[in-house]
């Protein structure tokens, strides 16, 4: 039954020689299950730090290889290890309201983005259950440059690529639960997918035609300079730059639940 979680794919390309040598670097195999996926978990979460990949639907070794990702990649990049190791795991695509980007994304760039865009977790088969492993797309390193450049560290968040009800302490932790960082973005649920692959096959990405050249070639350099980098993988991916971002207040806006406003949330806008 769970072997088709643990197919490779072309995105999901666990046999790549880079994958392959991290995999045999790391001595991952033979930990006990939990901290099995916890040492994955962590190393996708802390050690690939946030920033935007040329596109959503790259394979995983290429995610690797930039030595960063955003929620779709570094979803990528996760199950491809976690399978890599033989630990099922699927894939959920849905999407989040484009309020959770602001502050990395803005100016023109905001007012054309998408007001939906597609968004991605892994869940990984553990204990007999499926877990959502969510808040691997934040490093910590780039949680804390957040939280010293907002008014007020706790509460409910929304912007910078986060979405949380606690700022100050949300559930990233791999402690065989369900992970979270931008859960309360989500507009729309699409459910769960074999992997990435199926899922782009209906979905699509998020970028196409002009609209994909302006990313790739101005926008995602504004963007990536605007989110703090832990450092490189070494001998994997590349170096880090300092970190971006500035001071921010919060203002109160709408929760969004299905697209439909439910409560209110701070967001952050950014400030000189």
């Amino acid at each position: 039954m769970t072997e088709r979680y643990l197919d490779r794919t072309p995105i999901l390309d666990f046999d790549h020689a880079r994958l392959r040598e991290l995999i045999a670097e790391r001595g991952w195999e033979g930990l006990p299950e939990r901290e099995h996926i916890g040492a994955i978990y962590d190393f996708v979460r802390d050690e690939v730090p946030f920033g935007y990949n040329a596109a959503d639907d790259i394979p995983a070794s290429a995610v690797l290889a930039d030595g960063y990702g955003q929620c779709n990649t570094k979803t990528a990049l996760l199950m491809a290890l976690l399978r890599g190791e033989g630990i099922a795991c699927r894939f959920h695509g849905a999407t989040i309201h484009k309020r959770l980007q602001k502050g990395v994304v803005e100016g023109l760039v905001y007012r054309l983005a998408p007001e939906s865009i597609l968004h991605s977790w892994a869940e990984v088969l553990h204990d007999g259950r499926w877990v959502a492993l969510e808040g691997v797309i934040l490093d910590r390193p780039y949680l804390d440059g957040l939280r010293s450049i907002v008014e007020a560290e706790d509460g409910a968040f929304l912007g910078y690529g986060v979405g949380t009800d606690d700022l100050s302490n949300p559930p990233i932790a791999w402690r065989g639960t369900d992970t979270a960082i931008q859960t309360t973005g989500v507009n729309r649920d699409f459910g769960v997918f074999d992997a990435p692959d199926s899922f782009y096959r209906e979905h699509g990405a998020n970028l196409s035609g002009f609209r994909e050249l302006l990313f790739r070639f101005l926008e995602r350099g504004i963007m990536n300079r605007k989110v703090p980098r832990s450092g490189a993988i070494a001998g994997h991916g590349r170096a880090g730059s300092r970190l971006g971002l500035r001071r921010a207040r919060r203002r109160r806006l709408p929760v969004l639940e299905h697209g439909v406003a439910t409560a209110s949330v701070v967001e952050a806008e950014r400030v000189s």
